[in-house]
């Protein structure tokens, strides 16, 4: 055995803890721990029923929970990787907040009035079949049903695992062909599931005909593997992401336990393939709707290179209540980490409004008043202070014709767009004076 070999030998040794190999040996008595670190084997030892769970937890249900689980698991299917179901306290496992994000719960089966299947209406806005495109410039596109791990808050619940709605090569085609032929497309985010449950040759000629198309500037991959299954991240897999810059992964860490060694490590191998990394966290009771473990997440992000990109409200997806926090909380939350922290490590609170109205950003009151002449603002301290508004501003009239402005034009490549909503209103170019929506009974009494 060479020296490299024997290096390997003794890192993978390290990493082979007890509780790995008990875990292991329960699903798999031939196991190694080269096995634990293969993505693969972790997949297809992934915990799927409620047997397993109760043998794996060393827990007997009682027959009216068996059953309520079996219905659970039904209509929401369950899926653990062993690596993520290694990270449960078992002693105190019903209050857990890994166990709470991946056990299923009888609470699931409750639907309110106000919870919907498609709480976002990303069905509505489907041009094809795996693509929604709500915002002008981005699309987002479904490139899988999958993920290694079935979190129990997801907000596509109706769909994922769901063999019906697995996404087929003409599908993933047919998208390709709407992003070329739709030119004020920019930005691509590769989501589903989870991307990365399709191998590395399908990624490679995926995100090999996305760049080729001359428009998108920018692709994101939406991806929850290195919190659930960090040994997915492979130096091949990053070598193949590498290929494609500028490319971008979000990923989701909702808790400070999640960043284990092995996820650090995951991270590590994607930030030294250059590629930028961002977390989009979901404010959750009873797993991370405290101020203290927010910041002890946000700080874990930052220090192993992932900037935190968004806390965003629970959406009212159906069986979610019981996940689901005041917004106060998350304000209370805001409120804990500007001016506490480093404004880098701040993400941006957003509620993804119902109906398919859009992420909508929600912040502490920092203006507290204006005149034309000053504004009166308060800081993270409550300190109350006035800025004064400049005397010898000259208002800069845009009208489009940037070949008369002083500032650069607009660079080539994706097409401009004509302003809407809010910005409609601003700007001189539209003679728009109101926005009236189309069921307003004023409206309708007019005409």
């Amino acid at each position: 055995m060479n020296e490299q070999a024997v290096a390997n030998a003794q890192v993978a040794k390290s990493e082979w803890t007890e509780l790995q190999r008990d875990i292991a040996g329960q699903l798999d008595p031939t196991a190694q721990s080269s096995d634990w670190r293969d993505w693969q084997w972790q997949l297809k030892h992934s915990i799927r029923d409620i047997e397993l769970l109760e043998y794996m937890l060393g827990k007997c249900f009682s027959s009216q929970e068996q059953e309520q689980l079996r219905r659970t698991v039904a209509k929401f299917p369950m899926s653990i990787t062993p690596y993520y179901f290694s990270l449960i306290h078992k002693q105190a496992y019903s209050t857990d907040p890994i166990y709470l994000q991946s056990v299923p719960s009888s609470l699931e089966l409750e639907t309110h009035s106000e919870e919907m299947a498609d709480p976002l209406a990303e069905d509505k806005h489907r041009p094809v079949s795996c693509i929604s495109h709500r915002y002008p410039d981005r699309v987002l596109f479904y490139v899988s049903n999958a993920c290694a791990m079935y979190c129990r808050h997801c907000t596509r619940k109706r769909q994922v695992g769901d063999r019906e709605s697995k996404p087929g090569r003409d599908d993933i085609e047919q998208g390709i062909e709407y992003i070329r032929n739709t030119r004020q497309v920019r930005d691509v985010l590769l989501s589903g599931g989870d991307p990365l449950m399709m191998d590395d040759e399908f990624l490679d000629w995926l995100l090999g005909r996305l760049v080729n198309i001359s428009h998108v500037e920018v692709i994101r991959i939406g991806t929850r593997m290195p919190v659930v299954l960090p040994y997915r991240i492979t130096d091949k897999l990053c070598r193949t992401l590498a290929q494609y810059h500028p490319l971008w992964v979000h990923t989701h860490f909702n808790h400070p336990r999640e960043m284990t060694e092995a996820a650090a490590e995951s991270l590590a191998m994607l930030a030294d393939a250059g590629i930028p990394l961002g977390n989009q966290s979901v404010l959750l009771a009873g797993v991370n709707d405290c101020p203290r473990i927010m910041r002890r997440l946000v700080h874990r992000l930052v220090a192993n290179r992932v900037r935190p990109y968004y806390i965003y409200q629970c959406d009212l997806a159906e069986g979610l209540s019981h996940f689901r926090t005041p917004v106060g909380k998350g304000i209370e939350i805001m409120e804990s980490l500007i001016g506490h922290t480093s404004g880098f490590a701040v993400p941006q609170y957003v509620i993804d409004a119902p109906k398919g109205g859009g992420k909508v950003r929600v912040m502490p009151n920092y203006l507290i008043s204006c005149s034309d002449r000053h504004v009166v603002l308060r800081n993270y301290e409550g300190m109350i202070v006035t800025y004064k508004e400049p005397d010898t501003y000259t208002p800069r009239s845009c009208e489009g014709g940037c070949e008369r402005c002083g500032l650069d034009p607009p660079e080539s490549g994706a097409e401009e767009l004509d302003a809407i909503g809010i910005h409609q209103l601003l700007t001189n170019t539209e003679t728009t004076e109101a926005l009236v929506p189309a069921s307003n009974e004023r409206a309708h009494r007019m005409h």
